[in-house]
């Protein structure tokens, strides 16, 4: 937890109604650390990402998912931390990926900076995005009662220690639905809203749980065009926001079989993919449905 945050001298001002400043010299603040991670396959540098240190195993395996590259736990031999510079200092900012031998490499490698909330950058063409779906979420036979799904921004919120500390951290949480009360499975946070969706995809890898059939994965931001494809090669039939979707990411959830939900709030939510999934709510008198759930 040590290197996930940092503390920080700042100077702290308070204002009166009167628009006087009253200043607290030296106050301590936590923020949220963010370090660049270099991920190699096959010995080469594959691309290099900015995240909150933490659950870096995850990230890797994740990112790997969401580039089409593996689908399957035992298609992920080994991951290592690698000397973080030319001494031969450990700054574990350096992971090498070993695959299994049959799994090819990337015809190209990004050899790009993505920020931490880059999702596609270097990518050649918006073609090259929409790779090919090894799972069908389409064919998810997963139903939510509406206001369940509802609930899960507050779970997602009440599970969020890092932001508690911070204040400035994304979150990700992937929920199974089995009966009345969703279980949290994993989840993780970041600075990145990318890298924490990865985080929790590549922990699903690693406990060899893809697809993930039967859950949703809750967001504490917005639902982009990454975000949904992330959620598709994962095989998660549900994709719920706090904020907006795109309109490239409504298209795409509609095309791969994705529910895609935004701006939930708790006591309403708009549904831009996948209505089907959506059962009747528990509680009638709570959700006003136009189209008669």
């Amino acid at each position: 937890m040590a290197r996930m945050t940092q503390r920080r001298k700042i100077h702290r001002f308070h204002l009166d109604s009167s628009g006087t400043e009253y200043p607290v010299r030296f106050k301590e603040d936590v923020l949220a650390a963010e370090e660049p991670l270099e991920i190699r396959l096959g010995g080469r540098s594959f691309a290099v990402t900015m995240r909150t240190p933490g659950d870096d195993f995850d990230l890797v395996a994740g990112f790997l998912v969401s580039e089409g590259i593996i689908r399957s736990q035992s298609e992920l031999v080994s991951l290592r931390f690698c000397a973080g510079d030319a001494g031969g200092t450990q700054t574990f900012n350096v992971i090498e990926a070993q695959l299994r031998a049959d799994v090819p490499l990337p015809d190209t490698m990004r050899h790009v900076y993505m920020s931490s909330s880059c999702g596609i950058c270097g990518t050649d063409s918006i073609d090259a995005v929409r790779k090919t779906l090894h799972f069908d979420p389409s064919r998810d036979a997963l139903r939510i009662p509406v206001d369940v799904l509802a609930e899960l921004p507050e779970r997602l919120r009440e599970a969020q220690s890092l932001f508690d500390k911070t204040g400035g951290v994304h979150a990700a949480g992937l929920f199974k639905f089995d009966g009345d009360s969703p279980e949290l499975l994993c989840l993780r946070e970041d600075v990145g809203r990318h890298n924490a969706v990865d985080k929790v995809v590549g922990w699903a890898l690693r406990e060899g749980l893809l697809p993930l059939s039967g859950t949703v994965l809750q967001v504490s931001g917005r639902a982009s065009f990454e975000l949904v494809q992330k959620t598709a090669l994962a095989g998660i039939p549900v994709l719920s926001a706090v904020s907006a979707p795109s309109s490239l990411a409504a298209d795409l959830a509609a095309e791969t079989g994705v529910t895609l939900v935004g701006f939930s709030r708790g006591h309403s939510l708009n549904v831009y993919a996948g209505r089907e999934r959506l059962a009747r709510p528990r509680q009638v008198s709570r959700v006003e449905d136009y189209a008669r759930l």
